[in-house]
């Protein structure tokens, strides 16, 4: 159930966004190890932000996955801001990641819980 959530200030076509999703959806299920059946990747872009007072490009991302680890977050890390630097032109210092992995029984999908 893994789901990578993404809000930019950089403005993307349609078809870009599209590309884009399309991308991380195949990274993301690499990156974890799981199949891609299950991921979801949300591209919100054009948002107005700032980070350190500026309207530089910047990104704010969330990947949540169910048995995600701490010692996996440095590596995933590396991976969503060398993918975001790639593909959107986002410096690494100007990406905030949270990262979460909830326990099994708060998590739902298909009228029930993975718990």
């Amino acid at each position: 159930m893994p789901c990578l959530s993404i809000t930019t200030n950089i403005e993307l076509s349609k078809e870009s966004v599209s590309r884009v999703q399309k991308e991380l959806s195949q990274f993301t299920a690499n990156w974890l190890g799981k199949q891609e059946d299950y991921v979801m990747v949300i591209l919100n872009t054009g948002v107005e932000m700032t980070f350190a007072g500026s309207t530089e490009p910047t990104a704010y991302c969330e990947l949540t996955s169910l048995g995600m680890t701490e010692e996996q977050m440095p590596d995933l890390s590396k991976n969503v801001c060398e993918s975001l630097l790639e593909r959107l032109g986002i410096p690494q210092e100007r990406v905030y990641i949270r990262f979460d992995a909830p326990h099994r029984s708060r998590f739902g999908w298909n009228g029930k819980t993975f718990g």
